[in-house]
């Protein structure tokens, strides 16, 4: 169970090397100061929409494969897991040895509609509700720690909950940008500048490596396991 949870606190912190959701949060942090506002309501609302949809969409696919492999009465044998594990490493692997252009890295910038939602709290939380909506389903990591939620048998004790702490930790490092941007000692402003460009300038690099671990250690594990394939 220790392991289990490791490696699925290690998809969290993939998932966390979200340069869109440190980008618009500092985008409001940025435009907050500039018109003497508190930047908590905005960046808030917006974190606090982005953390609702995506634990909501966490939980209902894992109750949606629950549903549907007890419908059809699948049962997920040691060989079906491996096969699994063994699929989901290469693909993980794939993703990680590909590496971003300069125009596909643009896409990681901060969209126009976002920016202009940066004044109303409300819309705030709503752009994190269409943010969650549109990454959730096309997550990797996300996906992969659903489907390893899904494929232990009986599911984990208070599995809702892990898939809470998930979304909490993805978030983490834009909440870390938006705590700091508060605090005005000469130290917190240094911490909260160094971070933004940190996270902006390794974040990609770091996702492209850790995707590699990963991909590895279950392919490993896949071949170690290789009698039950």
């Amino acid at each position: 169970m220790l392991l289990f949870l490791l490696a699925l606190a290690g998809f969290a912190f993939l998932d966390s090397l979200d340069v869109l959701l440190v980008g618009v949060t500092t985008a409001v942090v940025y435009d907050s100061r500039s018109s003497r506002r508190s930047p908590l309501p905005g960046a808030l609302s917006f974190l606090l929409g982005n953390f609702a949809i995506t634990t909501t969409f966490g939980i209902a696919v894992v109750l949606g494969l629950r549903f549907l492999t007890d419908l059809v009465s699948f049962d997920i044998t040691p060989s079906v897991r491996y096969w699994a594990e063994l699929l989901v490493g290469l693909v993980l692997l794939l993703l990680g040895s590909l590496r971003l252009s300069k125009k596909d890295g643009a896409a990681t910038a901060v969209p126009a509609w976002a920016l202009e939602a940066r004044r109303r709290p409300l819309l705030l939380g709503l752009v994190g509700v269409a943010i969650g909506l549109a990454q959730a389903p096309t997550a990797v990591p996300y996906l992969t720690a659903l489907a390893m939620i899904s494929a232990r048998d009986p599911h984990p004790p208070m599995w809702p909950l892990i898939i809470v702490a998930y979304c909490f930790i993805a978030l983490l490092p834009p909440t870390l940008v938006l705590l700091t941007s508060t605090l005005r000692s000469p130290g917190a402003r240094r911490f909260y500048r160094g971070l933004v460009r940190a996270l902006k300038r390794f974040g990609p690099l770091s996702v492209r490596i850790l995707l590699l671990l990963a991909g590895m250690a279950f392919v490993a594990d896949a071949l170690i396991h290789h009698a039950a394939l």
